[in-house]
């Protein structure tokens, strides 16, 4: 994935990213088409000018400008154009692009050699040698050593004639380092079954581990065999069915599809309580092939699906759900699932529970992703993306960063809790998702080294690209939107929803069974994979709530609520206590043959990330709290 955001100027995107090169006389510069990466040190000489390359030239509409401003006005309550959203229609004839502007940079693209091979709304693709490449761009292509790779990029800032006036958004594809997504849930790969061993709890505190160690001083309750419906619902304001959705589209996002998902889906609600679906409640919108299926890991991907799609239904019952499906985990097909959803605008609210570490983010994509999100904001269509699942990232990858796209200005990104509910569905606490995990000692007397390694936790902190929008001022502390630069960055999660595994959902899904048979099976998950599609489900009870006026871009009437009781204030320690569950897992991931595996997992343990009083880097703002669908009402 990739979403830095060098078009961001002052308090939201504002302009193009494109700027005189005053090195290159009667050219414009697209900034950020040099990875960060693609440094001299690293340089292994030119590329073979007669490789191929294969390009998208993403262009800037009739006023780049106006649509950042128009799609900032029409999001902010306190803005007298709030909620005057324009049709798909509408914002392409007032933002999008001149048959004269495509026509023109066809020409150039043509003139330099390259072949054009697609010409959508939103971006012209073409394909050439290097040769051709160098010279329509203005720069020489290298081979770069990143990591243990070489790949080729841009040895300059990739420029386009000046005469082309604004006309170019950015280039991508002129680097080749694999620009894709991951979806980072905590549940195995569909084709493998997996099944939670217990001892249960049927609802928070309800079995206590008796024979098992303490821990922090007590006896620790055994996991919950997961939540469904009705305890989320009930845990973030809509325990009645005043709201349930109804005429409200939700769209959610992954790549490829799962084959059984209608099965599934319908079978969990009967089972679980949900409401069954209607007759094309459900729907999917999937494109004509796929690719990568194994470099991308295809099956996995079922399994992001089915939890989406069981989550949205179980929180709004009676919205409409669309899948778009993506070719493949690749930036390029993702965008077209997205440009595909505001082009038809397809739904209001669209979850996303993918993403990759600002690291491995390049200017030039997240401009193209930017621009998606700015023309949705328009649309009245707002984007939520899961936050990630490895804290502030250091035990993945030595670096404290966070996640894209979810670092984007431009969208809601949904940070993780550990939740407990307790008996008649009553909402009892909710820590900072992070987890801490030690197992029983071989005489059971002991929890070896307690409380054990961080495992994984809801990803978080300060972004070190994009700067602070204006909706965070005076909410986020300054510590935290100052971490890298003074004047302020965008930090992440804007709110938060369950997301700890040890407090999960309950999921159903076909599996393959040891004896190769196909079956439905039902497990506990977890992940920020599970907190976007909830909140996006919440967001669609609050629709409703306000009459069916589409939210939108939700960030700023998110961060106009801070400080009311709408919120749970989400912190560590909601008691003045540590905390701890235990749980039992298969040690096969399917029955007891080869034994059993104990565990003690501590809560509220997000690395270096903290849940504390207050706006923090784990949960944002807080979780929905009674009242939150209420404050919609116009």
């Amino acid at each position: 994935m990739a979403a830095a955001l060098p078009l961001l100027a002052g308090a939201l995107a504002f302009g193009t990213p494109a700027a005189n090169a005053a090195d290159n006389p009667g050219r414009h510069a697209l900034a950020g088409t040099r990875p960060a990466w693609a440094t001299a040190d690293a340089d292994k000489g030119a590329a073979s000018r007669s490789a191929q390359v294969t390009a998208r030239v993403y262009l800037a509409g009739r006023d780049a400008a106006g649509l950042a401003q128009y799609a900032k006005e029409v999001s902010d309550p306190s803005s007298a154009r709030y909620g005057t959203y324009l049709t798909a229609q509408q914002a392409q004839a007032r933002f999008g692009t001149t048959e004269a502007q495509v026509d023109a940079v066809k020409s150039w693209l043509a003139s330099a050699g390259l072949k054009v091979t697609a010409v959508t709304p939103h971006y012209i693709a073409v394909s050439g040698d290097v040769a051709a490449t160098e010279k329509a761009f203005g720069t020489q292509l290298h081979n770069y050593a990143k990591g243990s790779r070489t790949y080729r990029a841009p040895a300059q800032t990739a420029s386009v004639p000046a005469s082309l006036n604004g006309a170019v958004l950015t280039v991508t594809g002129l680097d080749n380092a694999p620009h894709k997504a991951q979806h980072k849930d905590q549940l195995p790969p569909p084709d493998d079954v997996f099944r939670n061993a217990g001892p249960f709890s049927t609802y928070h505190g309800s079995n206590v581990a008796s024979t098992l160690p303490t821990a922090y001083g007590q006896k620790i309750p055994y996991a919950v065999r997961g939540y469904t419906g009705k305890e989320l619902r009930a845990a973030y304001g809509a325990n009645s069915n005043k709201y349930t959705g109804k005429g409200v589209r939700v769209a959610i996002t992954d790549a490829y599809a799962s084959p059984t998902i209608a099965f599934d889906a319908a079978t969990y609600a009967k089972k679980n309580g949900d409401k069954p679906w209607k007759t094309s409640q459900l729907r999917q919108v999937l494109p004509a092939k796929y690719t990568k299926t194994e470099e991308c890991g295809a099956a996995g991907w079922y399994g992001e699906e089915t939890l989406d799609v069981e989550a949205v239904h179980a929180v709004a019952p009676d919205a409409d759900v669309v899948y778009v499906g993506a070719a493949s985990c690749y930036d390029d097909d993702l965008l077209d699932s997205l440009s595909k959803i505001v082009d038809e605008h397809l739904a209001d609210i669209v979850s996303n529970s993918w993403g990759d570490i600002e690291a491995n983010e390049t200017p030039d994509v997240a401009a193209a992703y930017d621009q998606v999100f700015q023309f949705g904001a328009v649309e009245g269509i707002g984007f939520y993306f899961s936050s990630g699942d490895d804290g502030d990232e250091v035990a993945n990858t030595g670096r404290k960063q966070v996640d894209t796209p979810a670092n984007s200005a431009w969208v809601t990104a949904v940070g993780g809790t550990s939740l407990a509910v307790g008996k008649g569905q009553k909402y009892l606490w909710e820590t900072g998702w992070g987890t801490e995990r030690a197992a029983l000692s071989a005489d059971g007397k002991s929890w070896n080294g307690f409380p054990g390694a961080f495992t994984s936790g809801a990803g978080g902190g300060t972004s070190r690209t994009v700067p602070q929008p204006y909706y965070q001022q005076g909410v986020v502390p300054q510590a935290l939107a100052t971490a890298y630069h003074s004047t302020g960055n965008r930090v992440v999660p804007d709110i938060a929803a369950v997301a700890d595994p040890n407090t999960g959902f309950l999921v159903g899904q076909t599996q393959t069974f040891p004896d190769g048979s196909q079956q439905y099976s039902e497990y506990r998950i977890g992940g920020t994979s599970l907190a976007a599609p909830v909140i996006a489900g919440v967001q669609a009870l609050a629709q409703q709530a306000a009459g069916g006026r589409a939210i939108g871009f939700a960030n700023p009437a998110i961060y106009s609520k801070y400080g009311t009781k709408v919120y749970h204030d989400v912190v560590d320690q909601p008691n003045g206590k540590e905390l701890a569950v235990a749980r039992v897992d298969y040690a096969n991931a399917f029955d007891a043959a080869d034994g059993l595996i104990v565990s003690v997992r501590s809560l509220g343990k997000d690395s270096s990330l903290k849940a504390v009083k207050g706006y923090d880097a784990v949960t944002g703002v807080g979780s929905p709290a009674d009242g939150y669908l209420e404050s919609y009402r116009r």
